[in-house]
């Protein structure tokens, strides 16, 4: 079961269901899928992906990525590292059902976090991380607004190949929101 948490016009996010262990632990052994992720060389059985989404679905900003015409689940997202003294929090995107990839979901997830990092939990800095290799998903953070600020040459080896690391951020200063704001507004014409 899924709940409309945040609404964007592709997908919505939702809480993350832990009964979904089996279609994530399909997802995270899928190399295509798992390329640019932390858990890539990782053999991930059933137990330990269920005890995963436990943990992210107690602890942070952690949320379920649902097409919003189908209910299906496709992927997840949120903030695995907040600074709320500094107001800098760093968000990620994981979408497994790669029937959605380079359909404009990612970038529909990345304003619904965003709208929500800026406007609900008040930052002033987003960031994320990417290998030079995944060009798609660069060309959709910088759509949403990214830009780059550093690299770590040649941090990520995959077959004798070297990539380089790629730290993005944006400002909420760059951001416009395009949820939050309709929905205050909407409440403020009552």
């Amino acid at each position: 079961m899924y709940f409309k948490k945040l609404i964007g016009q592709k997908c919505y996010l939702s809480p993350i269901n832990v009964e979904d262990y089996e279609k994530y632990t399909k997802w995270v052994n899928d190399m295509e899928v798992s390329a640019g992720l932390v858990f890539a060389s990782k053999l991930i059985g059933i137990e330990a992906e269920k005890s995963v989404l436990e943990r992210l679905s107690t602890n942070g900003y952690n949320f379920a990525i649902v097409d919003v015409e189908k209910d299906e689940l496709i992927g997840n997202c949120g903030y695995p590292k907040l600074d709320h003294i500094n107001r800098i929090g760093e968000v990620g995107i994981f979408i497994g059902n790669k029937d959605y990839w380079g359909k404009g979901y990612g970038q529909d997830v990345l304003n619904l976090l965003l709208d929500f990092g800026f406007n609900v939990l008040n930052l002033h800095n987003i960031s994320l991380k990417v290998y030079s290799f995944n060009k798609q998903a660069i060309k959709c953070y910088k759509k949403v607004g990214f830009k780059e600020a550093g690299r770590l040459r040649e941090a990520k080896l995959i077959a004798g190949k070297a990539y380089d690391e790629i730290f993005m951020d944006i400002l909420d200063t760059e951001y416009q929101s395009i949820y939050v704001n309709n929905i205050v507004d909407k409440k403020s014409q009552r």
